[in-house]
């Protein structure tokens, strides 16, 4: 950090006599005390356990100062009502400090994909940093913005949301000039109730624009009654402003046109969602004047977050659509949309395993027996269920498939162990087929896949 002792104590409004401690440079700021190096400010934050109680150990490992909820002795520590409001206080100040533009990246849906587009268009031109892993809640943006290099220009934010509010805090932390929402869908139904709470929680990304920030939202209706009314709005979809064209879907490729620059575009990813994805990171390459040239490399060689969509091979050799870290219907939809479409391999047949949704809420079961519509016995062989609330779309899916081709395990809650469907698994799946898992991270498909690769 481009930052000393007593200015974080004054941008926080510290409650102690900070001057009685040297004003030391400040390396880096942590809540963790076990990655406190020589040089760092400590955060206690308080969760399971107090960070107050580790305090001592971020000193012996090298902390020059902390933050403190009560008087310290002996320690040169910024004394606060609320560590977790300094540290975000501390974060909205950094960003008018370096003077860094900001985009910020939510949605139910591609959020994390887009960002990573975006960041990789920027870093052709600009000195661009951006939200590592999931780091998009109330921790993980001001860590992100905090940890910043210093010569950083560009900075891509990926903000989340679990409950109405939390995206107004995080952009009026951020303070984005440009904005994007990506799809207003199901994801934490189960907190929001509606997809009309989600589509407002979402579109609070705009709530510390200023007027002349760009807001860049689907042409989904959801949405509008949420749009400022002096800010610039950009919409994207077919019929709006933004439109991909002349789409062409691969196994692990896609190629594409859009109004957005004059040329086809490749991406090294499959999803025809991944097209519109960087289709709106183009257009945010274009607002911050990056080169035709340099938007198309950067999409051709993109690398993208690890446990998103990706392809991958078993030991026997037949290939894993691998969707395992996150899940809701829309986004179940999509992959099984692409999954059907891709031409089977020679000699091979499409399987599905399909898991759990969680916290879709009261509509669950009825939002999972929807997948019946993308789901084409005419297509995929093999459908495996893995779950609870998914029980009842796979005795839907019995009556459209041949028999025998329809399987449902339910998960150990207790342990978690998934030996039969493994099991299964294996005795279905031929070393020219192609397989895709798709389902939300708490149902561990994760360890499916690894297997899979392993043996």
């Amino acid at each position: 950090m481009k930052l000393s002792l007593h200015e974080v104590a004054k941008a926080v409004g510290a409650k102690n006599q900070i001057s009685e401690f040297d004003d030391v440079p400040l390396s880096q700021i942590e809540f963790d005390s076990r990655k406190i190096q020589a040089g760092d400010l400590f955060l206690p934050l308080k969760g399971v356990r107090d960070g107050h109680d580790f305090i001592t150990t971020a000193f012996e490992n090298g902390a020059v100062a902390t933050f403190s909820e009560k008087e310290l002795a002996g320690v040169p520590y910024i004394w606060v009502d609320d560590s977790l409001k300094a540290f975000q206080d501390l974060a909205a100040y950094y960003i008018e400090k370096m003077r860094v533009d900001v985009v910020a990246v939510t949605g139910s849906n591609g959020k994390t994909t887009t960002k990573d587009m975006i960041a990789a268009i920027l870093a052709t031109t600009y000195k661009t940093y951006k939200t590592q892993g999931n780091y998009n809640n109330e921790i993980g943006l001001p860590y992100t913005v905090l940890h910043m290099p210093e010569d950083t220009e560009k900075i891509v934010l990926e903000m989340g949301q679990d409950h109405l509010g939390d995206i107004h805090l995080l952009s009026e932390i951020a303070k984005p000039h440009i904005a994007v929402v990506t799809l207003i869908g199901e994801a934490h139904l189960e907190f929001f109730g509606s997809r009309e709470k989600i589509a407002q929680g979402k579109m609070q990304i705009v709530d510390g624009m200023d007027s002349d920030g760009i807001l860049i939202v689907p042409g989904d209706s959801i949405v509008d009654p949420y749009l400022p009314e002096n800010q610039m709005v950009i919409r994207f979809g077919d019929g709006q402003e933004l439109m991909v064209t002349e789409l062409e879907e691969r196994k692990d490729s896609l190629t594409f046109r859009t109004n957005v620059i004059d040329r086809q575009l490749t991406l090294p990813v499959p999803g025809k969602y991944n097209a519109t994805n960087a289709m709106v990171a183009s257009y945010v390459g274009k607002l911050l004047a990056v080169s035709d040239d340099d938007i198309a490399d950067a999409l051709e060689n993109i690398e993208l977050t690890r446990n998103r969509t990706e392809w991958k091979k078993a030991a026997n050799g037949a290939d894993i659509l691998s969707d395992v870290y996150n899940a809701n219907p829309t986004a179940m939809k999509l992959i099984l949309e692409t999954f059907s479409a891709i031409p089977n391999n020679e000699g091979g047949k499409k399987i599905a395993v399909l898991a759990d949704m969680k916290e879709l809420g009261e509509a669950s079961v009825n939002l999972h027996n929807q997948m019946i519509m993308s789901l084409r016995p005419d297509v995929i062989d093999t459908l495996i269920c893995y779950g609870k609330d998914i029980q009842d779309l796979s005795q839907l899916a019995s009556q459209m498939f041949p028999i025998g081709k329809v399987y449902f395990f339910k998960k150990n809650e207790e342990e978690d162990r998934f030996d039969d469907l493994l099991s299964q698994i294996r005795e279905v799946l031929g070393e020219h087929d192609q397989i895709l898992l798709k389902g939300s991270n708490s149902m561990n498909l994760s360890a499916i896949v690894d297997a899979l690769v392993e043996n």
